[in-house]
């Protein structure tokens, strides 16, 4: 008797699911063996198993399962970094997070456009949109690397920070200026700046709610009747942060990582959970955490199309470089080296013009492009993809050796 369709279907993603763990697992170990994070061998994995080359793992981009696991596991992966800063840190730098992750998106949108605009030849507003896409950073890339890399705290939290913020006016600038492409608005400046208030007000609104209910369930003296079951907390409060926020046209991501704020510096609002609660709960976080960079990147590399990259190539790799080398440093010095109160080092400084990791996020907005038939979709999918190769490639694998020569190691 045959089977079902669904069955079959279920089969066949149960199959990849098992060859994804499988992968990751031996890719994890093979990373630690090389001491470079864990990522950068997810992702080239990914890229061998996928429809490119051997076809063995065949989730597409497009795909509701692929949207589940991206959207999921990088929310989830910003709890974790969330739930790893500190108040006390954050204090001293919230200046610098809050230009670069906004103004800071802007200027490499314009470096990028500008690059992209005399390098591949197309026409500006297309150029921008590229460079609104590339511009954020990406939380679910580095927030792995900085937990792997363990680097000065107010360096790693600034960049942790910034990723997570970032993506907000990413993707406003991304859709301001597609407007302007597909000849449906006009950028407004006032517009999009309170657009960015309102998401971001909402965002850390429903964060901050979602982190004080749970750490009232897991770890208040009288009320904690969930303490048992921390781990069951977090998952559902990280799906209501993202899911509440995103219902009311604000950033989830930002909303998420506010909640792992919250949840880590639990203590500061006169939580404590019982004794070997916490440990529990972090150790159950670390190795979801780990399972969800594993399908992530192994999808996201699975997913590369090696036509499109190819078309592209040459000015792709000459747009990234630039937008590396130049258009980094100059937003890093722009928008931190003003910040009196953080007092930046320039050895702090250098470093953070080198980590700036482009990901899933970028990725996913590209993706929407090239589902809107946006003009130049293909173009900026190629190079989006050109721009998470090199940066993972390079930057991820050099983290390590840089802030040792800068002296920013910590043990």
């Amino acid at each position: 008797m045959e089977s079902p369709a669904s069955i079959e279907i279920a089969k066949s993603v149960l199959y990849t699911f098992g060859v994804i763990l499988a992968a990751g697992s031996f890719s994890g170990l093979l990373a630690q063996k090389l001491k470079i994070p864990d990522i950068v061998v997810f992702l080239l994995v990914g890229m061998l198993l996928g429809p490119e080359l051997t076809g063995i793992v065949t989730i597409t981009q497009e795909s509701t399962l692929n949207q589940l696991i991206l959207i999921f596991g990088s929310c989830y992966i910003l709890f974790d970094g969330g739930a790893s800063l500190r108040f006390n840190v954050l204090k001293e730098v919230w200046i610098t997070i809050t230009i670069i992750a906004t103004i800071g998106v802007v200027i490499m949108t314009f470096i990028t456009g500008i690059a992209a605009y005399y390098i591949i030849g197309v026409p500006f507003i297309i150029a921008l949109l590229l460079g609104a896409t590339i511009a954020s950073t990406d939380p679910a890339t580095l927030v792995p690397i900085f937990k792997q890399v363990k680097i000065k705290d107010r360096v790693s939290q600034t960049v942790m920070s910034e990723s997570a913020f970032n993506d907000a006016m990413g993707a406003i600038v991304t859709f301001a200026v597609l407007a302007v492409a597909m000849g449906s608005g006009e950028f407004s400046v006032s517009e999009s700046l309170i657009k960015l208030l309102k998401e971001s007000f909402i965002g850390i609104i429903v964060g901050a709610v979602a982190g004080y209910l749970a750490a009232l369930l897991i770890a208040h003296e009288k009320y904690d009747f969930l303490a048992e079951y921390a781990p069951v907390v977090t998952l559902m409060a990280v799906m209501g942060a993202y899911l509440g926020a995103d219902n009311l046209h604000a950033s989830g991501f930002m909303a998420v990582f506010v909640f792992g704020i919250m949840l880590g510096n639990k203590e500061s609002f006169g939580f404590k959970a019982e004794h070997g609660e916490n440990e529990k709960l972090e150790e159950y976080v670390l190795t979801t955490a780990f399972i969800m960079r594993m399908f992530i990147f192994i999808l996201l590399g699975a997913q590369v199309n090696f036509g499109l990259m190819n078309k592209y190539l040459f000015g792709g790799v000459a747009v990234v470089t630039i937008f590396m080398l130049i258009g980094r440093p100059l937003t890093v010095f722009l928008c931190a080296m003003p910040d009196r109160r953080a007092k930046w080092s320039m050895n702090e400084l250098l470093f953070m013009c080198w980590t700036r990791e482009t990901g899933v996020i970028p990725a996913a907005l590209a993706g929407l492009l090239v589902g809107m038939n946006a003009p130049g979709a293909q173009m900026i999918s190629s190079v989006t993809f050109i721009a998470i190769l090199m940066t993972i490639i390079i930057q991820a694998t050099t983290t390590k050796w840089l802030a040792g020569k800068l002296g920013l190691l910590v043990e």
